[in-house]
């Protein structure tokens, strides 16, 4: 059962665009479908973190509005990252899924025990994944990632129900 999924920032959690206004700003759009199933999976009693190369202030304010307790910002070596996160966490690395979408992640997406890429993740990562999704970064990718979670954790039900009554 995967108890924590581990989330990259850009071309993951948005389509990997960055835009700065005239006065130096950073700009993210993120998906409300993708933070819509990031809430729903810390709901149901699992754990969610961040691990981005980037530093972000944006980023910060998003885990905090989404209830993601992990946040890691502006690292290098994402593994390292991943392995004080089991440490911190409690979660053992073959209890982990990460999405990913370049080279940078991937010694971390090696690491856990269910990996996953956006459709428009770069080739050398698409080919070494366990799952490539078919919606691309910042389009959905997190929230189909974690629909196949739940129904991988025999959760889905409970996740429907929540809304449906069903």
């Amino acid at each position: 059962m995967i108890e924590l999924i581990v989330l990259d920032v850009d071309g993951c959690m948005t389509d990997g665009r960055i835009t700065y206004t005239s006065s130096g700003e950073e700009l993210k759009s993120f998906n409300v479908k993708d933070g819509f199933a990031i809430v729903q999976w810390l709901r149901l009693g699992n754990k969610a973190a961040i691990i981005t190369g980037r530093i972000s202030p944006i980023v910060e304010y998003r885990a905090k509005e989404l209830g993601i307790p992990y946040l890691y910002q502006k690292v290098k070596d994402k593994k390292e990252a991943l392995l004080d996160l089991s440490q911190r966490s409690g979660v053992a690395l073959e209890k982990m899924a990460a999405i990913g979408d370049d080279l940078n992640d991937y010694r971390l997406l090696e690491s856990v025990g269910y990996s996953f890429a956006p459709a428009d993740a770069v080739e050398y990562v698409r080919d070494r994944v366990d799952y490539v999704l078919q919606k691309g970064g910042g389009q959905g990718a997190v929230r189909e990632m974690i629909e196949l979670l739940l129904r991988k954790n025999g959760q889905y039900r409970r996740y429907i129900e929540f809304w449906t009554g069903e």
